[in-house]
């Protein structure tokens, strides 16, 4: 009996630990509001929105973001659009991590970035936030730069000074015309994040 109960535990213990490996938290980065939902400083909600449609599924409003849930053969995906604003993005990046009880390496971070050409992608395991705010926040509150992140080129096409109304711009029509097929690789590219693993995935997209 006594036997079978230390088996019983240890089972357990097994089975909790490989359900808690197959969980992901999927973050998109960007601003709430319909003033933001084009802008180039947006594009990690895009690719949620994107991804959500593609598994038919929709966002519902919790703590601190909106919310979806979807399953691919065997994986739980979390896909969270923080509510908190760019720059506050770690706050609800923590909390659905620990909610979720989420290990740190199944969490990816999708974020614009002006030091990429257009739609190129970049994706890592670790990095500093490289003057992002959104990132900046999330390294404080996880206390840690060694979190996966897929970064989204917009380029740095704007004039001095032009910064912050460049990011808080709209796309153009070129963009806009070829932003189709880069939110439809961005799907696949989580995809094979959560099937077939980090390395996986950066040696299939990086660069494409």
């Amino acid at each position: 009996m006594y036997k079978f109960l230390i088996y019983f535990f240890k089972r357990k213990q097994c089975i909790e630990v490989t359900d808690i490996m197959k969980k992901y938290l999927i973050v998109g980065l960007g601003n709430f509001g319909e003033k933001y939902s084009n802008t180039r400083h947006n594009i990690g909600f895009k690719v949620l929105d994107a991804f959500a449609e593609e598994e038919h599924v929709t966002f519902e409003t919790q703590k601190l973001g909106d919310i979806a849930i979807c399953k691919i053969k065997g994986k739980s995906l979390v896909l969270l659009k923080p509510n908190t604003y760019m720059n506050l993005s770690g706050k609800a990046v923590l909390y659905w991590l620990t909610k979720e009880n989420i290990p740190l390496e199944n969490l990816l971070v999708i974020t614009d970035d002006l030091n990429l050409s257009f739609g190129s992608i970049r994706l890592k395991t670790k990095g500093s936030d490289g003057g992002h705010n959104g990132l900046k926040d999330i390294q404080d509150k996880l206390k840690t730069i060694n979190y996966n992140r897929f970064r989204f080129g917009i380029s740095d096409a704007f004039g001095k000074g032009r910064q912050v109304d460049y990011v808080l711009g709209e796309w153009d029509a070129e963009e806009s015309e070829k932003l189709k097929e880069r939110l439809d690789t961005s799907v696949k590219l989580i995809k094979s994040f959560v099937l077939e693993g980090i390395n996986i995935a950066m040696n299939t997209f990086n660069g494409k």
